[in-house]
């Protein structure tokens, strides 16, 4: 099968470098250019034109933001957004996604030729999703690697019956490609007093309080990145940091959630399939389960998990996702109880909360 062309635009002959060993190393990944600014990129894609594009945020000459604008504009490709991601780029970055960008990954600042095996198939992994956005290619199978733990790395399946239903309801969501610009139209329809609602959006650190604090600027309902023994209540709604595991736990009538440390789960931290465990085990009944487009299999597990213990599960439809990796995975499992449209998820979360 073909491979995944790429070309990787970055002022830095170093992380050029990394970039292209790093992807190099995926057999399903060929790189076919690297270039130092959009300038050379442009001579670049007179000779090939990429199936994904790599592109940096500060570059002199042209910044990798207005060149992204410049592609979507004239000849729209799948860009992944490369981001040292300091406190105040990750705004940069943010708008990014706005204006088309697909993913966004972590740019090494320091060590980038000791790069930690979890970080090269992150990278290998966003350059895939890419890939199939808007796509019907078949992409290759990924790349033999360790083994990809479940949730029971972080915490175990639920061991008795899901606890008594009460009147609060919990919202958890889970969401990776694409998932950015569908969590920000699935908000922006909620009313300030929405029911409480956990969210793992699979993004680099750093960039999710960026991210929360842009999305409670605009929506009803306050949104903030998730802080250890947060409260999850209604009119609130809490996003899992970056490179950290969330879980939703209860004590009495209150939901808080934990924030903690842990290996990859599914490839991912935060990981989907934990949060939705951690509330098929402390939620039950009283839960609504969303998962989102994204690539892979994250949360598939831990949806069904979750409707087994009696919550009502929600798939985004194929039409509307960005990539239908992580609802159709929920699918085969029988684990979703409605599949809808992005613009009608909001309306059926209110209806069953």
């Amino acid at each position: 099968m073909d491979r995944i062309k790429v070309l990787i635009v970055d002022d830095s002959a170093v992380v050029r470098q990394a970039m292209t060993d790093i992807l190099s190393s995926d057999p399903s990944i060929e790189v076919v250019g690297a270039a130092r600014d959009p300038y050379q990129a442009v001579e670049k894609l007179k000779e090939v034109v990429p199936d994904v594009i790599t592109l940096d945020v500060e570059m002199p000459r042209m910044d990798g933001i207005t060149f992204l604008q410049k592609i979507m504009s004239q000849h729209p490709l799948p860009v992944v957004m490369v981001s040292s991601l300091t406190e105040n780029g990750s705004e940069t970055t943010f708008k990014a996604m706005e204006y088309g960008a697909v993913d966004i990954i972590q740019k090494p600042k320091l060590g980038v030729k000791q790069f930690l095996e979890e970080s090269r198939i992150i990278i290998c992994d966003s350059v895939k999703a890419a890939s199939r956005a808007h796509m019907r290619k078949a992409v290759p199978k990924t790349l033999h690697v360790q083994p990809k733990l479940t949730a029971d790395a972080v915490i175990s399946k639920p061991t008795s019956k899901a606890m008594v239903q009460t009147t609060e309801r919990v919202v958890a969501i889970g969401a990776s490609t694409g998932g950015t610009e569908a969590l920000k139209v699935f908000l922006e329809a909620l009313p300030q007093d929405a029911p409480g609602m956990v969210i793992v959006q699979h993004m680099p650190e750093h960039f999710t309080r960026a991210f929360a604090n842009r999305l409670d600027g605009i929506c009803r309902a306050s949104v903030k990145e998730a802080e250890n023994n947060d409260t999850v209540m209604r009119g609130r709604v809490i996003i899992a940091p970056g490179n950290r595991h969330t879980l939703l736990k209860r004590s009495g009538a209150r939901y808080y959630v934990e924030v903690k440390d842990g290996p990859l789960v599914c490839r991912h931290r935060p990981s989907v399939d934990v949060l939705f465990r951690s509330t098929a085990r402390y939620a039950g009944k009283n839960a609504i389960g969303v998962i989102m487009t994204g690539m892979g299999d994250d949360g598939a597990r831990g949806m069904l998990e979750m409707k087994e213990a009696g919550a009502y599960t929600i798939a985004q439809d194929e039409a509307s996702c960005v990539v239908f990796g992580m609802p159709k995975e929920a699918l085969k499992l029988k684990a979703v109880d409605s599949v809808v449209g992005l613009e009608a998820i909001a309306g059926m979360v209110l209806s069953h909360a």
